[in-house]
């Protein structure tokens, strides 16, 4: 899995020339401003995500990107995490804190009423934002920042098997999420079971047989899937150990993708329960999983992976139409017109430019398809195609083309 440096492929580089994303001291380091064509991007990564994960279950939920310093005091996370937070802000004689994780909002919706085993798992979900201080030599691009949307869950469990059921269906759907994305188990990505330090009850939450039952639990789960991992001490959450998928950049630097964790930690704190066949309450049981990581991240690494030349359902122009000159300008507009209208984004080159230039200019954008209009098309009613991936196509119907566009599109080729 040993990734040399590429230049040509780093996500920084290809942001700037394909005007995805961009910094702005005045806004702050580590704080990514979106342009529209990068926007169009992330809406595809969420709405592929979030669409998928409510096919599988999911409930997706929408909580504040700001609560009281207490809640995350109750958590843990304060103490464990403050150095990677935010300040606290001062409202009303009240402290107040950015959030830099999601599961203490998700355990408080859970708590507005009492729950029955007939409703677990419950899978908790959101595209959140989140924010964390990280110091200024750590920051990369789109890898390292200081606010993320983290397609993050919790899912509520009523017991240890049940939680490890969860744990394989959040491995099969980032799997799954993988392949879509064209990306292979140990090849792009690999397994990390990291697991906790028992000696080191600063760091970790102290409870010596719970650590040792669910980093049993996980290691038997990715032994059963015939999964191939590494271990690594000391790289757990305080609350539980959890099974990291590793990616590389194109400088050959890894970082985590995706996580799945169990947690035997705040069930306690939170009093997270829930009531048993037998009309007793009972201690549920908590996975965390980030099913598409950071949709920062997951970017960086796709437009790597791609070298800026998206695949069509994700790709902010999916066609450009180019006109051979002014006189199928007006037939240009009906064909965009025609695009849009099924729903694929298409856009016009009207420049004064020669068609040479045009198609160059095109290519350099990585546009997925150029549609040539001219005298011929115009009279025809048709469109030249050059393919980015297949070359150059038959001339066809716009209708052709539009459904051969549709079904690329929609099944994420």
């Amino acid at each position: 899995m040993d990734i040399q440096p590429d230049k040509e492929r780093d996500h920084k580089r290809l942001g700037r020339e394909l005007d995805l994303f961009t910094f702005s001291d005045a806004v702050g380091k580590g704080l990514p401003l979106f342009t529209p064509k990068g926007s169009v991007v992330r809406r595809e990564l969420e709405r592929f995500i979030v669409d998928e994960e409510l096919r599988r279950g999911y409930l997706h939920v929408y909580t504040p990107d700001i609560a009281k310093l207490d809640l995350y005091k109750k958590s843990g996370h304060y103490p464990h995490f403050k150095d990677s937070m935010y300040a606290p802000i001062e409202i009303d004689d009240e402290q107040f804190m950015l959030r830099p994780m999601t599961c203490p909002h998700h355990f408080e919706l859970y708590l507005r009423k009492p729950v029955s085993y007939r409703e677990l798992p419950m899978r908790i979900a959101e595209l959140a934002k989140l924010y964390r201080y990280e110091q200024s030599g750590e920051l990369m691009g789109l890898q390292r920042v200081r606010t993320f949307c983290l397609a993050d869950a919790h899912i509520i469990c009523a017991s240890a098997e049940q939680a490890m059921e969860e744990v394989a269906g959040a491995l099969d759907l980032i799997e799954y999420v993988a392949s879509v994305f064209g990306l292979a188990l140990d090849k792009d990505y690999h397994y990390r079971l990291s697991l906790g330090d028992r000696a080191n009850a600063e760091k970790y939450y102290k409870n010596d047989a719970a650590w040792e039952t669910g980093e049993n639990l996980l290691r038997q789960l990715l032994e059963r899937r015939a999964s191939q991992f590494v271990e690594a001490k000391d790289e757990a959450a305080f609350y539980g150990p959890k099974i990291d998928i590793q990616m590389k950049n194109v400088n050959g630097k890894e970082d985590t993708a995706f996580t799945v964790q169990y947690d035997f930690c705040m069930p306690d704190r939170f009093d997270l329960s829930y009531i048993g066949e037998d009309g007793q309450k009972h201690r549920a049981f908590v996975v965390h999983r980030s099913s598409i990581g950071a949709i920062e991240r997951i970017m960086a690494f796709l437009i790597e992976k791609y070298a800026g030349a998206f695949p069509l359902w994700l790709s902010p122009a999916q066609v450009r139409v180019l006109p051979i000159s002014d006189i199928q300008a007006r037939y240009g507009q009906e064909v965009v017109a025609g695009l849009k209208e099924a729903g694929v984004r298409a856009e016009l080159d009207d420049s004064n430019e020669s068609l040479g230039k045009k198609i160059r200019e095109g290519k350099m954008l990585k546009i997925p398809y150029l549609l040539v209009v001219g005298e011929k098309e115009v009279e025809a009613k048709t469109v030249s195609v050059e393919s980015r991936d297949a070359g150059k196509l038959d001339a066809m119907p716009i209708a052709d083309f539009i459904t051969r566009a549709k079904k690329e599109i929609a099944e994420r080729a």
